[in-house]
Formats: structure tokens, sequence, C-alpha cells
């Protein structure tokens, strides 16, 4: 799945979800060792329990944050609306 991302430095999320597992979680642009982490971190991760831990982080004075827009992305790719 691709998402786009909004409010972060990050342009865009990808990745998929597999037999109920996270895995292949890319960022476009953003911090790249920090993104690097976090997709390596939630890879085999039930998305339930990914939402759980990554939304509402902020990003310094943003309202969102990278774990917050893959959150999101998790609910959408779930069909839950974000």
């Amino acid at each position: 799945m691709k998402f786009k991302t909004k409010g972060t430095c990050s342009k865009e999320i990808n990745f998929d979800i597999i037999d109920g597992k996270i895995t292949g979680v890319s960022f476009v642009s953003g911090c790249n060792g920090n993104l690097q982490g976090i997709g390596r971190l939630v890879e085999g991760m039930d998305p339930e329990e990914a939402i759980s831990r990554l939304k509402g982080i902020k990003c310094g004075y943003k309202d969102t944050s990278c774990p917050d827009q893959l959150a999101h992305a998790l609910e959408e790719a779930l069909g839950k609306n974000a």
C-alpha cells in the first residue's frame, strides 16, 4: 500500500500486510535512519498493536509525526476511517 503522509517531512509510506502482519515498511524522504528503525521495529507486528503504540505521537511542534502517520496508514489499510 502507498500512503501519502500529511504534516511530516516524509512524503509517503509504503508497506504490505500479509497474513495479518506488517511487512516491507519504507518511507519516502524524512529522517532516514529513524524511519528505517521504525520500519524494522514494526516488521512482523500485528497492525492493531502497531497502531496502539504509534498513534498520537507528535514530532516537535507538529500535531503528527511519521510514526503517527504510519498508524493512520495502517488504519486505512484495515478499512478504518483514520
